[in-house]
């Protein structure tokens, strides 16, 4: 199922759920939809994310992948 398939089953669900109820079986499908759905999303941002690159102040250029965050601590 591609994305788009998968976008308009769950609206599709969520239609059905708002009007009439969902049985156990499609409740089932529809976490499982939103679940994959979700994880789809995540791995195409951090595709996106991968790709950039950032110039520090010093000229060199630093692959945003590669920058380790450091955690800001509570003043």
């Amino acid at each position: 199922m591609n994305v788009e398939q998968m976008t308009a089953r769950i609206n599709e669900l969520y239609h059905k759920s708002q009007g009439e109820g969902l049985t156990p079986e499609e409740k089932e499908e529809q976490a499982a939809l939103r679940q994959a759905y979700v994880a789809n999303v995540r791995a195409n941002l951090k595709g996106q994310l991968d790709n950039i690159s950032i110039v520090e102040k010093d000229g060199s250029v630093t692959k945003l992948s590669s920058k380790k965050r450091n955690p800001e601590k509570p003043s």
